[in-house]
């Protein structure tokens, strides 16, 4: 496993309830009923390293359209909200990348009452 998704899987799982489930270089994280993040690395032979997020109606496009060196609308699930964040485009940002990944968890929980913070 590669040093960036150990890092998103250290976020991810200490979020209430998280799981994680690695195929091969690609992993998907729950809530564990629904996912609320998928790691990609390599999909489809595309050569990009990325997080899947979800995002209430409308965010994913403005990110997108804010920077859309880093954020692109991933294939077959942009239409519901879903961004991908580039992780290969020089240094990371793990706070944006915290930041992101609590929120698509909340959009994916509709009962949480509260996100604790993940540690780095």
């Amino acid at each position: 496993m590669d040093e960036i998704l150990e890092q998103v899987k250290a976020i991810c799982l200490t979020l209430p309830r998280g799981t994680c489930q690695i195929n091969g270089s690609h992993a998907t994280f729950r809530n564990p009923k629904k996912v609320f993040l998928y790691y990609l690395n390599n999909h489809h032979g595309d050569g990009i390293i990325s997080i899947c997020a979800k995002l209430a109606a409308g965010e994913n496009k403005l990110l997108v359209q804010s920077d859309p060196r880093r954020f692109y609308l991933p294939a077959y699930i942009a239409h519901r909200g879903w961004v991908a964040l580039r992780l290969d485009q020089g240094e990371i940002d793990w706070e944006e990348v915290v930041e992101l990944i609590k929120e698509s968890y909340r959009q994916s929980t509709s009962k949480l009452s509260a996100v604790t913070e993940p540690r780095l």
